[in-house]
């Protein structure tokens, strides 16, 4: 009887230790499919899940190694070598090794590979846009990907290449196991299925529209997880978000208000984080829009947008406008031909409009997303702004929105948006990553202008080997892209997060997600 008792006791004091840490984050994923996805909540769930084949260092975009424990390139860059860690498992068992990893880089590359599923709808979008492109594209940076044994890849390049393990850092391309996604099949990824890792957290159960519930890996091969469970909530609203960090029902969250600020310093139990600055909020315009294919109308708009108007309203000091589709610390990259910033003069922009044959104006539609992003974090009032300056001017702006997952897809569908709003946090320190994603002929298709300088310049970015070359050739892109304006950067912001006082151990990444292993709750309630 007393052992029975003392295993009772034993088993309740367990439980009262046990620890939940709960993060606010602003909506759920869209996929936990590693490789298969491009927004920033789907990373930050899948980076507790997965490792990277090449990590950052906490804090940091400066590189370290994840399960690639090192990798070198040939003399020109044109071939990479990873070496594997050693003894290490995906969370169901099995090895991870270089069949594993040349398993999932081959079905993010390769259209026909037996399990990528193409055919079920899967694209691996990022793969293009980050690597140029798939097997066999003639504009693809990979050429071949090679076993040298157990514990060694190597990547062979179509083109020199000086950032390749900076790509495969970026929290897209987690390294899944082959022996899941076989036995999932086209389900990996969804509600309905088990993503399987090698990260510090198990994934355990997803809630659509409320939460993925994550579990310790005991065995993980890095620092363990400090606490005994992970939820991440979906909570859309973000003051929503604030207020339940205030009620102490979440620990912690992103993406707050910029005006959440003051609110935030006066709660005792509270503790405002900054997040390093590393994105840009944009205007989309695309070329398929009859108005929009004129170059005075495009300059007419970004010439009618009160910029810094705007990011003072909306920001609260956490924001800046420029002229520079890159953020602040890449400014080595600008060139000095481009303004500080896009002048503001409703006036010549109405000018420039009746010289574009539309002096009575005309009618658009102005997509905004209908979730917080770090560098939109109350998108529908920053639409409206906008919108208020360009009826200035006499065109007259249609607010339109959908569902995440569905905006992210439907930018890309031919006719897509007239105009929208889109923004981009960085997954590596170099501008090729900002550049990259949004221009040239494997970028995204949302405003279907790829002129062949541009894909030019950024082939040459790439295989610049230091940053005084980089910076002559990113120079030459800010020039054409400044004065094409198809893309209007409006902000360059500090996302503001916030988390209860005994959060302890949090490193927020500039590039927005890391994972939560360190963190301890010590002292919570």
């Amino acid at each position: 009887m007393k052992k029975l008792l003392l295993t009772a006791l034993l088993s309740t004091l367990s439980a009262a230790s046990a620890t939940t840490l709960v993060f606010g984050g602003n909506g759920e994923p869209v996929s936990l499919e590693s490789g298969n996805i491009t927004d920033g909540i789907s990373i930050l769930v899948q980076r507790q899940i997965y490792d990277t084949l090449v990590d950052f260092k906490p804090g940091s975009t400066d590189l370290a190694p994840g399960l690639a424990t090192s990798w070198k390139p040939n003399a020109n860059n044109t071939s990479w070598t990873f070496t594997l860690r050693k003894n290490v498992r995906f969370h169901d068992g099995t090895p991870m090794n270089a069949d594993a990893v040349i398993f999932n880089l081959g079905r993010w590359w390769d259209k026909s590979h037996p399990y990528g599923f193409r055919d079920q709808g899967r694209t691996f979008e990022i793969m293009g846009e980050l690597l140029g492109g798939y097997k066999g594209d003639a504009t693809a940076v990979i050429k071949n990907i090679v076993k040298v044994n157990a514990t060694t890849v190597r990547v062979d390049l179509n083109k020199p290449s000086s950032v390749l393990p900076n790509v495969l850092a970026a929290g897209y391309f987690g390294i899944a196991s082959p022996t899941a996604i076989k036995k999932e099949g086209a389900k990996y990824g969804t509600p309905a299925s088990k993503p399987v890792g090698t990260g510090p957290f198990i994934f355990q159960s997803w809630r659509t529209g409320d939460r993925v519930t994550l579990l310790p890996n005991k065995l993980y091969w890095g620092s363990k997880a400090k606490v005994d469970q992970l939820i991440i909530r979906s909570i859309k609203d973000a003051s929503q978000r604030l207020n339940e960090l205030k009620a102490g029902t979440i620990d912690f969250a992103n993406d707050l208000t910029p005006d959440s600020l003051k609110s935030v310093q006066a709660d005792k139990n509270l503790v405002a984080v900054k997040r390093p600055s590393f994105n840009v909020g944009f205007v989309s315009m695309n070329n398929r829009n009859q108005y929009l294919k004129n170059e005075k109308v495009r300059q007419a708009i970004s010439m009618a947008i009160n910029k810094k108007a705007i990011v003072d309203a909306f920001w609260n000091g956490l924001g800046v406008s420029n002229a520079s589709f890159v953020p602040p610390v890449l400014e080595w990259a600008n060139s000095s031909k481009v303004p500080a910033d896009y002048k503001f003069d409703p006036a010549a922009a109405k000018k420039m409009l009746a010289d574009a044959g539309y002096a009575n104006g005309f009618s658009i539609d102005l997509w905004y997303m209908p979730v917080s992003r770090p560098y939109f974090p109350t998108p529908k009032p920053i639409a409206e702004a906008i919108a208020a300056d360009l009826s200035a001017i006499g065109v007259k702006v249609n607010l339109k929105t959908e569902d995440w997952a569905k905006y992210l897809e439907d930018r890309n569908k031919e006719p897509g948006f007239d105009m929208y709003m889109i923004g981009w946090t960085g997954d590596y320190g170099d501008p090729d990553n900002f550049y990259g994603a949004y221009y040239g002929s494997n970028a995204s298709d949302d405003i279907n202008w790829n002129p062949a300088n541009v894909e030019t310049l950024l082939q040459q970015g790439r295989a610049a080997a230091t940053q005084d070359a980089k910076a002559k050739i990113y120079g030459q892109l800010h020039e054409l892209t400044y004065n094409a304006a198809y893309r209007v950067p409006i902000v360059h912001s500090q996302p503001l997060a916030a988390a209860r006082s005994y959060v302890k151990g949090w490193t927020p990444s500039p590039l927005g997600s890391e994972p939560f292993n360190t963190i301890t709750v010590t002292g919570k309630k």
